[in-house]
């Protein structure tokens, strides 16, 4: 799918459940609905005012020369995201060094309009590496929000250290996104990695929120229609948590399966209902339009997320597309874990990241990484245990020691990757990753049955979820209470998993030198609050040549 905005492509580019009620959308009816929910989610200073800036402003992709801008404007009120109305509008942009904008660098305008939802792109060259910038967009007399952005080091360059904040799946119904408000405060982030399920799909009181929907979704049914979509994702840009990191730092996103449906794969997902719900290419390639519409990340090849962008001499991120190409998910009568002919990456995808790691000559080949690539057993967890991590991986409930919608559904893929890193002795590979609302320090090893006599062949840090539901939440019982009962079970089964949190939701902070990359997990104080503080939980790193994660007593 290509995004109708201009931008520039220079960057390299089930398990069954039991069917569940769904709300049926017609594509009439969700266009005569918009308006209404739209409007309980804005801001009070929309009513009557066009044009506006109601969803803040974004950039993302920082390279060394330039960076990629993104805002919404709402030229009228009736303008409303997924409604198809509204006139064309010149909205314009400026870039300066300093944040009262008098030393200007860059300048331009576009025209936004209904085709692309009111949706712009401005995609700068010409910046200098490792730079601070400040933007703002106006569209008449309207002046959208300053934000910062930054670029990324020169490709040659020595860079000392770089910072990052990883999040993922910010489920809008369970509550708010506290998490992104502590990350823009810090002041201190190179950019920031959303690793998938920034929006969901579900209708409201669909997906976990704890039997207590803390902010209805908009539009309230499942999202269905390109119009749906648009809604959704300018639903969740009117979160002045989200606003504020986005005005913080650049964000490096991708997707996974919530930006589309649940356990998506290249034929369809688990949930959706062919026919019922529509075909599922209509479905997917409405999903991508908004998603390139409303995120300021450029198409990579063939409109995926997959891509790689440069930091200095330092890191590089490879950032995968686990959705657009992978084999159905394992279930009964659909084939096993271990085909050879079953794909989580597609080919192509994995010659391609195969290829970047073994050319890199960064100290660093970080991995952008929607589901976990450690193995995982489930181990003797008591009945009462299994049952929700079962419901929470997409496991049969019976108990079946494997995710298989995570690499373990794709052995072959994994060992092929995992083979290629030791057999061209690359090293300081570190797999970023999201999708399992947990926090997760592991090694990832060759052979995870003799480990750790096998070797460890990369690294992986898995930050938990902004308010996505994890053990204790579908358990409902104290937080904490579970992790005390399932981490070390899950440890005992999992020699090469140095940490697990199956309780806390949070975020992580990158933090890379030439000797090693550390992430620091921190928590924040409940999910239901608009106020939740945040405070650090734990911290592991991996020192440079090794391939193992250690843990460090202090945050960077």
């Amino acid at each position: 799918m290509t995004s109708r905005h201009r931008s520039s492509n220079t960057s390299e580019g089930l398990n069954s459940l039991t069917p569940r009620r769904r709300t049926v959308v017609k594509a009439a009816a969700a266009t005569a609905v918009l308006g209404g929910p739209l409007a309980a989610t804005l801001p009070a200073r929309a009513a009557g005012q066009a044009p506006a800036f109601l969803h803040g402003v974004a950039s993302g992709d920082p390279l060394p020369d330039g960076v990629l801008l993104w805002t919404r404007v709402t030229p009228v009120p009736e303008a409303a995201p997924g409604s198809g109305l509204g006139p064309d509008t010149e909205v314009s942009w400026v870039v300066a060094r300093d944040k009262a904008f008098t030393t200007v660098v860059a300048r331009g305008s576009t025209t936004a309009t209904a085709a692309s939802d009111h949706t712009v792109k401005a995609d700068i060259r010409g910046l200098e590496p490792a730079t601070d910038y400040w933007f703002r967009f106006s569209a008449g007399d309207t002046v959208s929000p300053a934000a910062r952005t930054r670029t990324a080091p020169a490709p040659g360059a020595a860079v000392s250290g770089l910072r990052f904040g990883v999040v993922s799946c910010a489920n809008w119904e369970a509550g708010f996104f506290s998490p992104y408000r502590h990350l823009a405060s810090r002041g201190d982030l190179d950019a920031w990695l959303h690793l998938g399920d920034y929006i969901y799909e579900y209708g409201t009181g669909e997906y976990g929120t704890r039997g207590t929907v803390v902010r209805p979704h908009a539009p309230a049914h499942e999202i269905v229609t390109l119009a749906d979509y648009r809604l959704r994702h300018a639903t969740y840009k009117t979160d002045p948590d989200l606003q504020a990191l986005h005005a913080a730092a650049p964000v490096v996103a991708i997707w996974d399966d919530h930006e589309f449906a649940n356990d998506t794969w290249s034929g369809g997902a688990e949930n959706h209902t062919e026919g019922a719900e529509g075909g599922w290419s209509a479905r997917q390639a409405a999903a991508k339009q908004a998603y390139f519409e409303w995120m300021p990340v450029r198409p990579a090849i063939a409109g995926t997320t997959y891509r790689r962008l440069r930091f200095g001499k330092l890191a590089d991120l490879s950032l995968l597309d686990l959705r657009s190409f992978r084999s159905q998910q394992v279930k009964v009568g659909n084939g096993e874990v271990d085909d050879p002919d079953r794909t989580l990456t597609g080919r192509a995808q994995l010659d391609w990241l195969k290829s970047g790691l073994a050319s890199s000559d960064t100290t660093w080949r970080l991995v952008g990484n929607s589901v976990m690539i450690s193995p995982f057993a489930i181990g003797s967890l008591s009945a009462d245990l299994l049952k929700p991590l079962a419901k929470l991986l997409g496991l049969p409930q019976e108990g079946l020691a494997l995710n298989t919608d995570q690499w373990d559904g794709y052995t072959d893929d994994r060992r092929e990757i995992l083979a290629h890193l030791r057999t061209n002795a690359i090293r300081n590979t570190v797999f970023l990753t999201g999708d399992i609302h947990m926090a997760w320090a592991n090694d990832v090893p060759v052979d995870a049955g003799t480990y750790p006599l096998s070797p460890s062949a990369a690294t992986e840090f898995v930050v938990t979820s902004v308010t996505s539901d994890n053990l204790d939440d579908i358990v409902k019982v104290p937080e904490g209470s579970v992790s005390a009962v399932a981490a070390p079970v899950i440890r005992a089964a999992n020699r090469h998993v140095h940490w697990v949190d199956t309780d806390r939701h949070g975020f992580g902070v990158l933090d890379i030198t030439a000797e090693r990359a550390q992430m620091d997990y921190y928590v924040v104080s409940g999910r239901a609050r608009r106020d939740a503080t945040a405070r650090w939980a734990r911290s592991y790193r991996t020192r440079s040549g090794t391939q193992k994660i250690e843990r460090v007593y202090d945050p960077v």
